[in-house]
């Protein structure tokens, strides 16, 4: 018998294969990370039962029990702010860091991957829709310092993350993904660098941020359930 979490997760899968669908993309070119956040290891237990391998913390505290108590297969995704202090724990447990919003942060994810002889995979965070109480670069800035970014020889630049504004449904959310999309392509072309991965949409417009060239979606709610308040801002 199917747990209830596994069929959520073959609910949003089913989303993503048609939302690829309409676009004639790959399915296999979008990752879907669970947000586990705020939930049970038994309810992560639930979706790796059911195959699932990548996952979505934002907080190291609550992450690490989870990371020891759960299978080394599986991909976990830092998706809350980055504070210093907590760098080195986070490249030790987690593979893929998304919300890198600053050179003088990303250099320093860089010394400490160093000395741990890391090189970890991250994004960087676009403050997409120029909001004061959102982190991330502003795109001039991270023009300005694109290639100081590029010449840190640790770090795997896997593309752009932005968090759009909210709106009032989730088609508002698209100009948002297609700025990011085409913000993209620029540095692409202006720097010469590939910048492969796209990590946008959430429970509410992943369908809308596939359709826009999105690569990693950060779905909770619609796999584990509602929270019970809100978290950071609401990453996934």
């Amino acid at each position: 018998m199917m747990s209830q979490i596994e069929k959520n997760l073959s609910a949003v899968k089913q989303e993503i294969l048609a939302a690829c669908s309409r676009v004639g993309r790959d399915p296999a070119t979008v990752d879907l990370i669970a947000v586990s956040k705020t939930f049970p290891v038994a309810l992560i237990h639930d979706a790796v039962d059911a195959g699932h391998r990548h996952f979505g913390e934002s907080k190291l505290q609550e992450a690490e029990p989870k990371i020891n108590t759960l299978p080394n297969s599986i991909h976990w995704h830092f998706i809350g702010g980055v504070q210093r202090n907590k760098v080195r724990k986070l490249l030790q447990n987690f593979e893929i860091i998304h919300a890198i919003d600053s050179l003088k942060l990303a250099a320093y994810v860089d010394q400490i991957a160093t000395e741990l002889g890391l090189f970890p995979k991250i994004f960087l965070q676009v403050n997409i829709g120029r909001e004061t109480t959102k982190g991330g670069f502003l795109e001039e800035i991270l023009r300005t310092e694109m290639e100081n970014i590029l010449s840190l020889k640790r770090l795997e630049i896997l593309g752009l993350m932005c968090i759009p504004p909210a709106g009032p449904d989730p088609e508002s959310a698209r100009k948002w993904f297609a700025s990011l999309r085409e913000m993209r392509g620029a540095l692409e072309e202006e720097f010469c660098v590939k910048l492969p991965a796209l990590s946008m949409g959430m429970s509410g417009d992943f369908q809308i941020a596939i359709e826009e060239g999105s690569t990693h979606v950060r779905v909770g709610s619609a796999i584990f359930g509602k929270r019970a308040y809100r978290v950071d801002g609401e990453l996934g």
